[in-house]
């Protein structure tokens, strides 16, 4: 039973790794902790397209506040 879980825990680690070079390929700016999140929330239902929209608003949100610019709502 050990060796099967530790084989699970192993292609977790291996597909997680694919997802985050994936996401830098893509130049997503996601962290892994980040990326982890937005894999679990995708698990419990959440659909990914809106999930991304959502990334891409707090993005520019973070990038306006930098900038000391209004936002244009």
């Amino acid at each position: 039973m050990t060796s099967e879980r530790n084989v699970q825990i192993g292609q977790a680690r291996e597909t997680f790794q694919m997802l985050y070079q994936i996401s830098q390929l893509l130049c997503t700016g996601l962290d892994t902790e980040t990326l982890t999140i937005c894999i679990k929330l995708c698990e419990l239902g959440v659909d990914p397209e809106v999930l991304a929209h959502i990334i891409k608003e707090i993005k520019k949100m973070g990038t306006n506040a930098a900038q000391n610019k209004p936002l244009n709502l």
